[in-house]
């Protein structure tokens, strides 16, 4: 019995050092390097009559996002690394690794309106970078 506690005990030793070891070549999960991303994305006009407060009906909604959609891209343009979805009020917040990226919108309609975008942004290691997108919808 007092061979078998041993043995266990070798096995633990075993594994725990391969881990801990500087020389081992398993990451640790913590070497990951990231950031956040966020801002708002605001999309207007949507009547042709902007009041204050807005009427309802002219208050972005989940289609409304969907229809101008946002992505994240390598700065190549060959890799999408993900789609923005914002809350109802337009506020998004994602995790990227740490890099250079364009953030690029499709528009559903390339001759009207317009918007900030494409834009480079830089996200470094345990930093917020913040990009607030405006699309105008081109709606007069």
């Amino acid at each position: 019995m007092r061979r078998v506690l041993y043995k266990g005990s070798e096995i633990l030793l075993f594994i725990t050092a391969m881990f801990f070891s500087p020389a081992c070549d398993l990451q640790s999960p913590f070497d990951y390097k990231e950031g956040i991303l966020k801002g708002i994305i605001s999309i207007g006009p949507l009547c042709p009559v902007e009041t204050v407060p807005p009427q309802l009906e002219c208050l972005p909604t989940a289609e409304t996002y969907k229809a101008y959609p946002v992505s994240v891209w390598t700065t190549d343009m060959k890799t999408k690394v993900l789609d923005l979805s914002p809350s109802i009020e337009g506020y998004y917040s994602v995790t990227l690794p740490e890099g250079q990226f364009l953030v690029v919108l499709k528009r559903p309609d390339p001759g009207a309106g317009g918007s900030n975008l494409p834009e480079s942004v830089v996200i470094a290691d345990g930093l917020t970078t913040t990009l607030n997108i405006n699309i105008d919808t081109g709606i007069r």
